[in-house]
């Protein structure tokens, strides 16, 4: 037993009220509770001293098999019983069993044992003496302990990484539960292995170090979930034995046993006695632990004890589930991690599924209801999904608890991009809204319009409809698909609910919602024949299973027999709706075509490509002949017998179609006549359904190429020609090139084919680039789209992967073409919203006509920038794109910051070279506005500097890989601004002066060195006035000329830090014999002096030589200009140097000594801090906890961690976790983390 006095004296910790007997009902904040000081339970039998608790009445001497707590084999001395766990090579029962005969030998030394176990495995690397065991205080020894602890790592057997340590976290429990078990009829209740268990666990919790917190928090809540199991199988034994001393007093005199009561009574006394030691355990262990520990700082621990609560209050709910204990995980779901909140969720699952325990969940319900349904919307994906799956389980329960407002929201997240989340939320409408069936359903069909199904199948279209989000029909049938996969699969009652009429007095659905259950049916299908989320929902597709693959063979398989003679019934019901039609005719896509003819289903394929003609003829939206277009290409499978029968309806159609273009297209371009309105709307209904067929089809043996460059000729030429036509002629046109382009690449054409390939697309290049300057903005939108596509595909590139015999091919677009398609991009995409009236047909009010026609601008422009990335322009033309990043940053950021991001890494110089181009154009623009006397304060000012301070972080941490970049960029920028003199005359500042204010903010991009190299290709353009000028107008120069000296003086540690991860490589590529020219140190200078001669040399090297400068890389189209700059560069550096060569070294030499000094302590004041607060002592973290007794919220907001500096300033701790629920302490406990 753990007496309350020796708790008390060792540990100093509150004594609560006895928290599992209590008859609280209500959730208690337990600081509220700790205030009350209550007696606690005192031993029911005596107890050593805490002095004498190394004198045990057992033998003395070395138990069986083991020497000093060591495990012995064969003799020999093998492991400690860490050591023995971590291996986890023998069994846990059998380590248990040899260490409990070594304790009934001597169980100090068994005990010792267990202790250093404890030790040991919190990664500590000292050990307990005996001496120490026997003469010494838990708190000393922990304190002992904690000045041993190693710091090198901050790492420990529950935290490292590796197979391992995983194995070892269980083992290391299932040896605490296992020892537990075995000792559970005597060892337990000797009033000393637990009592010594308990002490030194409590110690270790409340310790400084995270490791021994972390280790000893686990080994107590696992301690007492055994001690739970104890208490449970002793009540069970009570509830046993009364049973049976009632039935054997209630017989008669003469049957009765008085033996046998006496020996029950005694039974049922002992084991009372059993219980209320084990109650006097497990309350030493929640009061001196988990109170303290679930509100640690750590979320690791805080995890473990909610954990583990749940646990208890699942194993043993008569004693552990009411809300004193329920409370703790209520306010441990405002916690700030997911993982606690997680684990509250989980704990709370396991009660909640057991539907017996309803009724004593009642309240809690109520209280934290609310918080559930928040926590549906988590940040963490993982919490949201345990927290639908909780409510779902509360639905399960009781239809009562939730009201409509709290389903509604978890109904909207089956759309949600998360796929756990989302099928989490079907599982949870599913069991809402179809798994209540009546008793007069059970006798209707299970298929059919009148079925089970039927009427399911038409509440998920109601639902579908009712959220408003019609688009997302995939995602509501992945998010069911787990849960209602055999109801969405029922084919027989979809196809009855839109085929058969409906019953007398049956609601007839509405074409609204027939189109919706064509698209569910569509979206099922998909689903079952894919067998993967749709597209933004999941990573990727799986690799399926045996069991998978068979199951999509046979859905697949009978699809295609369902279908196949539903289809065309289902067309000519629908053939007139385009909406219907589109997703009808893509159901061929997923069916087995072999089962036509295996099947004999000739017939049903013969109906089905009548319907699809028939729609052809009746329909001209784009959308349905393209899925006209698509079926006739899934039909027409040369591997199927099915292909001759399909080829030749398919041939017959686009006969005609041409034949009738032809015609109808000399008719309408006969010279002296006017083409009405009915010739040109059959030239055009003609032209899409031709377009819509090319795009799958290769109809390069009707020449469509001639037809349609006459028809854009024509249109060029007289103006008038309607833009429909224009635009799908383009496409066509199209078309053809690449469908020809297609056939030469296969290697089976002509010479004579290459050379008409060419002509003709360099004909259509020409001809799209004159649409460009059309009057009508979708058809210079349809011309841009289509060059930059064609320049693209017939950029340089074309001769990659073996295609060398395509190089006659290459087309590069000249200067005017590339003029043409920037002022384009800068006319009709970069425009405000309310300017683009053309693009949104005049519908500005719509919201949804401004969201499409921002991504026709978005798509325009991305077609432009992949001309930038893929050099089919060129580079510098990008800065007109740049410059925009600020004024349409959210409208194009993300483009225009990926196509600087692509175009560094082609060529880094080149792309500074266009940022700072980009710079300086605003700049103009800014000049040509405001004149040259504006005021830098000004908005536009600002603006080009923002852009400039983006621009510099898009450089990134690393300025080795940007350094000839950063260096390229900088000379521009100081060029530019001295390249125009004051239009005031000479003393002014240059007329571009200020643009080294924009400058200067990419000066942190400069290595230290550079920053003296460029510092003094400035000073070239300065004049020796221009120095000591310090009026306003000179504040550019002045600041510009600071940036760069800022941190030049002390670069000896930016040089080693900054080339430490390469030292080895520059050292091998740079050592070269010094040259007359280098500096040389004196001799005998030591260490320091050579490793800064070499980092010299190498800086001189690069910086100075002439073939490997940065300065000259940049400038390497005026070397001869850049040579005499070297040499005067070379002679002011080297006076530098030497002024500075001595000082620099005994910086350096200094700073190394001074580093050796620190080496030996253990707390540098550049490392980490690893000083943190455990709890919220505070007086505001207690005031949080009080708003929790009204049950809104606990926010777990730990304080920040306190640096090293402060320790000396810091209450000494003594393990008195009384001062953590003390109202008066104001800094809290401050742990160390390892």
């Amino acid at each position: 037993m753990i007496a309350a006095q020796e708790l008390h004296t060792e540990f100093q910790f509150p004594q609560e009220a006895d928290t599992q007997l209590s008859s609280d009902t209500d959730l208690e904040d337990p600081d509220v509770k700790n205030a009350k000081l209550a007696k606690g339970k005192a031993g029911k039998k005596g107890k050593k001293a805490p002095g004498e608790k190394g004198k045990g009445g057992a033998a003395k001497g070395a138990g069986l098999g083991r020497v000093n707590g060591h495990h012995q084999e064969n003799g020999r001395e093998n492991m400690t019983l860490f050591e023995v766990v971590k291996m986890g090579k023998s069994a846990t029962q059998s380590v248990v069993d040899d260490w409990i005969e070594s304790y009934k030998n001597d169980r100090d030394i068994a005990l010792l044992d267990l202790i250093n176990f404890f030790i040991q495995c919190s990664g500590c690397k000292g050990a307990v003496s005996a001496e120490m065991f026997r003469h010494m205080q838990n708190s000393e020894i922990i304190r002992k302990m904690t000045e041993e602890f190693d710091e090198d790592s901050g790492d420990y057997p529950l935290t490292m990484a590796g197979p391992l340590w995983k194995k070892f976290k269980s083992s290391f429990c299932e040896f605490i539960g296992v020892l537990v078990r075995q000792c559970q009829y005597s060892i337990i209740y000797d009033e000393y292995m637990m009592d010594t268990v308990i002490s030194l666990l409590t110690g270790l919790s409340d310790s400084q170090v995270r490791a021994f917190r972390h280790t000893s928090t686990l080994a107590a809540m696992k301690l007492m979930t055994a001690l739970v199991n104890v208490a449970l199988n002793l009540s069970i034994n009570m509830d046993n034995t009364q049973r049976q001393y009632e039935a054997e007093r209630n017989k008669v005199m003469a049957k009765r046993a008085n033996d046998r009561l006496e020996l029950l009574l005694q039974k049922r006394k002992e084991l009372q006695e059993n219980q209320d030691e084990i109650e006097n355990m497990m309350n030493a262990i929640f009061k001196g632990v988990f109170v303290h520990r679930y509100r640690d700082a750590i979320a690791e621990i805080r995890a473990i004890c909610i954990e583990e609560i749940g646990v208890w209050m699942k194993m043993y709910s008569d004693a552990f589930l009411n809300d004193s204990y329920l409370k703790y995980v209520g306010w441990t779901m405002h916690d700030k991690q997911g993982e606690v909140r997680l684990k509250c969720l989980t704990a709370l699952q396991g009660l909640y599924y057991n539907r017996e325990l309803n009724t004593r969940l009642e309240l809690f319900t109520s209280r934290f209801k609310d918080r559930i349904v928040s926590m549906t919307l988590d940040k963490e994906y993982d919490v949201a999904v345990q927290a639908i799956k909780l409510l779902t389980l509360v639905l399960h329960s009781s239809d009562e608890v939730l009201t409509a407002e709290d389903c509604e929201s978890v109904y909207h997240l089956v759309y949600s991009a998360h796929r756990p989340v989302a099928v989490a939320a079907g599982e949870f409408l599913y069991k809402k809204l179809f798994s209540h069936r009546g008793p007069e359903e059970e006798e209707m069909p299970r298929r059919g319009r009148q079925s089970v199904n039927g009427n399911l199948i038409k509440t998920t279209v109601f639902f579908f409809l009712e959220s408003e989000l019609h688009e997302h029909g995939a995602y509501l049938v992945d998010s069911l698909w787990e849960c209602a996969g055999e109801l969405l699969k029922d084919w027989e009652s979809i196809i009855s609910l839109l085929l058969d009429e409906p019953m007398p007095g049956e609601e007839a659905l509405t074409d609204h919602q027939e189109t919706a259950l064509i698209e569910i049916m569509l979206c099922a299908i998909r689903q079952a024949c894919e067998c993967h989320p749709p597209v933004g929902r999941g990573t990727g597709k799986r690799v399926l299973t045996a069991k998978e693959k068979k199951t999509q063979l046979d859905d697949r398989t009978r699809i295609t027999e369902i279908f196949a003679v539903a289809l065309p019934l289902l067309l000519a019901k629908y053939c007139v709706d385009a909406e219907k039609v589109t997703n009808l005719l893509q159901l061929p896509q997923f069916f087995d075509l072999e089962i036509y003819t295996t099947g004999r289903l000739e017939k049903h394929l013969e109906s089905l490509l009548r319907q699809i003609r028939e729609v052809v003829e009746k329909h001209t939206e784009t959308d349905v002949l393209e899925a006209c277009s698509m079926t006739y290409h899934a039909l027409c499978n040369e591997e199927f017998t099915i292909f001759n029968r399909v080829d030749i309806a398919r041939s017959q159609l686009l006969d005609e179609l041409v034949d009738k273009f032809n015609r109808l297209l000399e008719d309408f371009l006969q010279e002296g006549e006017e083409p009405d309105e009915d010739d040109a709307y059959q030239v055009l209904s003609t032209l899409k359904r031709i377009t819509a067929f090319h795009n799958a089809h290769d109809l390069s043996k009707w020449d469509l190429f001639t037809s349609n460059y006459k028809l854009l000729n024509t249109g060029l030429q007289n103006g008038d020609m309607p833009e429909q036509i224009v635009i799908h002629a383009m496409q066509c046109t199209h078309y053809v090139i690449l469908w020809h382009l297609s056939k030469v690449s296969e290697g089976s054409s002509t010479k004579g084919d290459m050379v008409t390939l060419r002509k003709q697309m360099r004909a259509f290049c020409l001809m799209c680039q004159s649409y460009l300057t059309s009057v009508n903005t979708t058809v210079k939108e349809q011309a841009f789209t289509i060059l930059c596509d064609a320049l693209m595909i017939f950029s340089h590139q074309i001769v990659s992967l073996g295609r060398e015999q395509l190089e006659a091919l290459i087309y590069t677009p000249d200067s005017s073409l590339q003029a043409e398609l920037l002022n384009f991009i800068l006319d009709h995409v970069f425009i405000d919203q309310d300017d683009d009236n053309n693009s949104t047909d005049g519908q500005h009010d719509d919201e949804a006509s401004k969201i499409e026609a921002l991504h026709k601008r978005r798509n325009l422009l991305a077609a432009y920038c992949k001309l930038i990335i893929y050099n089919v322009v060129e580079m510098n033309t990008g800065a007109d794109i740049f410059k925009q990043y600020m004024r349409y940053y959210n409208d194009y950021g993300d483009i225009i910051k990926e196509t600087m991001s692509k175009t560094r890494q082609i060529d880094k110089i080149q792309c500074a070279k266009t940022l700072i181009l980009s710079l300086q154009q605003l700049f103009n623009e800014m000049l040509s506005d405001l004149g040259c006397n504006f005021d830098r304060s000004s908005s536009s000012f600002c603006g080009i500097k923002e852009l400039a301070r983006r621009f510099s972080l898009t450089f990134g941490l690393d300025q080795l890989k940007t350094r000839e970049a950063i260096a390229m960029l900088h000379k521009d920028g100081i060029e530019f601004a001295f390249k125009e003199p004051s239009p005031q005359g000479e003393g002014n500042p240059p007329l571009n002066l200020a643009f080294l204010d924009i400058l200067s903010e990419f000066s942190s991009k400069l290595l230290r060195q550079d920053k003296k190299t460029v510092h003094l290709y400035l000073e070239r353009f300065m004049t020796f006035q221009m120095a000591l000028q310090r009026e306003d107008c000179w504040l550019p120069l002045i600041s510009y000329r600071n940036s760069l000296q800022a941190g030049g003086d002390d670069d000896t540690m930016s040089v080693i830090s900054g080339y430490s991860s390469r030292g080895s490589s520059i050292r091998s590529k740079k050592a070269k014999p010094a040259s007359t020219g280098k500096r040389k140190l004196p001799e005998g200078e030591g260490p320091t002096q050579s490793h800064r001669t070499a980092w010299a040399t190498y800086y001189d090297t690069l910086a100075f030589k002439p073939e490997s400068s940065i300065m000259t890389v940049c400038i390497n189209a005026s070397v001869s200009v850049f040579s005499t700059q070297v040499t005067w560069m070379l002679a002011q550096r080297q006076q530098a140097e030497a002024r500075q060569q001595e000082r620099a070294s005994m910086q350096y030499a200094k700073m190394r000594s001074h580093m050796h000094r620190r080496s030996s302590g253990l707390m540098e004041d550049d490392e980490e801090p690893i000083v943190e607060d455990v709890m919220m002592s505070s007086e505001d973290r207690l005031e949080d906890l009080n708003e929790g007794m009204d049950f809104d919220t606990m926010d777990i907001d730990l304080p920040p961690s306190k640096n090293r500096r402060e320790r000396s300033e810091l209450k000494p701790d003594y393990f008195d976790p009384s001062s953590i629920m003390d109202d008066s302490v104001g800094i809290g406990l401050l742990l160390r983390v390892k």
